[in-house]
């Protein structure tokens, strides 16, 4: 693992922002039992922590997407680092909804961009990357020119690879799951017993029914 990606891995950790409990496994909202909860929110609540993460995203966007004329976020949890992130590197910003709005303009694309524009997209978690894959498809009906995405933390699923590579989109997250239990397991968060499990869960999230 990079330096950076425990850096962050750790200011997660620290934040609480990730929850590890293979004992008591928590419930998505698809029904897979997980060993792991990640609620990047939390991290707005802690000023320094998300100064470092917003700088760290950043550095990703300018090094990595040089040509990024515009950032967008993905409603809700990745609107405020997309927002955050745009006001440092002094970029254009609109944010995207999972579905159009039902009333007023009916928009499902906020702010102001022009077709052609070059977008790089700020999401916070990456799982299967089904839902961050939507809203690359309505940027680029809209006539953007989707670049990437970016986002603070992603599980490496298998699904979520193949997903990004039949869209033709390369995507960067700031840590990652190997890294996340790697620290875990150095800190004593979690046991060498428990890491065996939390890495059985990854390669078949959907079947595991925890140990």
């Amino acid at each position: 693992m990079s330096s950076n990606e425990k850096a962050v891995a750790e200011k997660l950790l620290q934040s609480n922002a990730i929850k590890l409990n293979p004992a008591q496994p928590f419930t998505w909202a698809s029904g897979w039992k997980s060993p792991i909860y990640c609620d990047n929110r939390r991290v707005l609540s802690f000023p320094f922590i998300r100064d470092f993460i917003k700088s760290e995203m950043c550095n990703v966007i300018f090094q990595d997407f040089p040509e990024g004329e515009l950032l967008a976020g993905v409603a809700t949890a990745g609107i405020a680092w997309g927002a955050m992130a745009a006001d440092q590197l002094k970029l254009p910003y609109i944010y995207v909804r999972p579905k159009p709005k039902e009333h007023g303009l009916g928009n499902q694309i906020e702010g102001y961009y022009t077709a052609g524009q070059k977008v790089v997209i700020i999401e916070d978690l990456i799982s299967t990357g089904k839902s961050s894959l939507q809203v690359v498809d309505v940027a680029k009906a809209a006539g953007l020119e989707v670049l990437g995405m970016v986002s603070i933390f992603t599980y490496g699923f298998p699904v979520a690879t193949e997903n990004f590579a039949k869209a033709g989109v390369p995507y960067i997250s700031l840590t990652n799951y190997g890294s996340l239990i790697e620290l875990a397991v150095e800190k004593g968060v979690v046991s060498a017993d428990q890491q065996e499990i939390l890495m059985e869960w990854r390669k078949d999230p959907a079947n595991w029914t925890g140990k």
